[in-house]
């Protein structure tokens, strides 16, 4: 099921064990073993849990962790309060104590970084962003010091190890004299500043205003809203 982007594996566990599975028009159970070609028929009470699931865009500033907290730093999630929902429009629905089950950030933003950072509750929506098999785009504006020249943006593009393996290609635009956009499809630990770390330039910002389609757009610092029912990732 969760091959088949049906589901989260989590999902499938729960789903199974309430009985909400049918595989070949029988009744799955949980440890059962299945064809690949075989027919999944969820029940409409699954559809219903999983329209029930959020997830939310924060604009994370920088001092803050994404996920565990650590000594002395606060996690971004406590930044979701209903003081800082950002609302284009009353029928925009309210945060809810349930909406914290489950509530998990997909992907990395490191503490001294900003921008946009994505929590949910969907473990379909988590595999797509962090998933092994990921190709979702994430897009940073990087300010640097240090000189940037042609040869330092081929070897960004292209070229580079980070622990002994080879990054994928990156798009990487200079912007101006200190800025640049990095376009990646992978988020191993500080990579940005890694990888320019190698070619002599230092981060001295850095902010991501894209994963995938959904961008920062004009959210205030601090500030985070409900991913809306036509935006995808």
């Amino acid at each position: 099921m969760a091959q088949r982007g049906i589901c989260s594996r989590r999902e499938a566990d729960a789903w199974l064990e309430k009985g909400w599975v049918k595989v070949d028009g029988e009744i799955a159970s949980l440890g059962q073993r299945a064809r690949s070609d075989c027919r999944i028929e969820i029940s409409p009470d699954a559809r219903r849990e999983r329209s029930e699931l959020v997830s939310i865009i924060l604009n994370k500033p920088i001092g803050y962790v994404s996920g565990q907290p650590e000594p002395g730093y606060e996690p971004a999630v406590r930044l979701i309060t209903p003081a800082n929902q950002h609302r284009s429009s009353t029928r925009e629905p309210q945060l809810k104590p349930q909406h914290f089950d489950g509530l998990a950030p997909a992907g990395r933003l490191d503490i001294d970084s900003k921008g946009l950072l994505l929590f949910t509750q969907d473990g379909r929506i988590a595999r797509q962003v962090i998933g092994e098999d990921s190709e979702i785009e994430k897009e940073y504006l990087v300010r640097v010091a240090g000189e940037i020249t042609e040869t330092k943006l081929k070897q960004l593009r292209f070229g580079l190890e980070l622990d002994g393996q080879a990054l994928k290609p990156a798009r990487v635009e200079r912007i101006n004299e200190a800025q640049l956009k990095m376009i990646l499809q992978e988020g191993k630990k500080r990579q940005i500043r890694r990888m320019c770390e190698l070619v002599e330039l230092k981060v001295v910002g850095l902010k991501r205003v894209r994963i995938g389609k959904l961008r920062l757009g004009d959210l205030p610092e601090g500030r985070w809203r409900f991913l809306r029912p036509e935006e995808t990732i």
